[in-house]
């Protein structure tokens, strides 16, 4: 056996190899096929090494998914108008969509119980910026809304995704902006 092979990984390069064996045992055998063994065995490392990071499969492929393809609050859109901050939100969902499928999207959604709170919060973090920003700008009156209403556009599009099994519309993500979402913030 090579050096680098018995050499023992931690930390970050640990983590990093973990996430990519995920992301690529996620591609190869779906969501529903995934296990922590098959995982750990891509990753050339023990299942219990997972289940210290990670309490799930759950909580695995979404911080894959996140590794994989950097994660909306790490680039909080910042157009200077509240209508395509939200837009650029939904657009980053459905293309997140796309790129996993509704077999991934509907699996962790099932499992959506085995997640912890953080993973929802993700997004109203996201909201809670976007909107102290068009605050800031003049084009509401306040950012302190409740969280039902800052995360509306984000709840509405999840609504889509997990009744749809193709490509969510343009004009669903327009209604949602623009029939439903800047009237309920602009009247509050």
């Amino acid at each position: 056996m090579s050096e680098d092979l018995r050499r023992r990984r931690r930390g970050v390069e640990l983590e990093d190899a973990i996430l990519r064996a995920a992301w690529d045992e996620l591609t190869a055998v779906g969501y529903a096929r995934l296990s922590m063994e098959g995982v750990a065995e891509r990753a050339q490392t023990g299942k219990q090494v997972l289940y210290r990071r990670w309490r799930n499969r759950a909580e695995l492929v979404v911080a894959a998914m996140r590794h994989h393809a950097a994660s909306i609050a790490d680039d909080v859109p910042d157009s200077g108008e509240l209508r395509g901050d939200v837009l650029a939100v939904l657009h980053r969902m459905t293309r997140r969509f796309r790129e996993v499928g509704p077999e991934v999207v509907h699996g962790l959604m099932a499992e959506a119980r085995d997640l912890g709170p953080e993973f929802l919060s993700v997004m109203a973090d996201v909201m809670g910026t976007i909107l102290k920003r068009a605050a800031e700008r003049g084009e509401i009156r306040t950012a302190a809304v409740g969280r039902r209403v800052a995360t509306l556009p984000i709840d509405l599009m999840r609504h889509e995704i997990l009744l749809s099994v193709g490509p969510i519309p343009e004009n669903a993500m327009t209604e949602i902006v623009d029939a439903v979402f800047l009237p309920l913030i602009r009247s509050i």
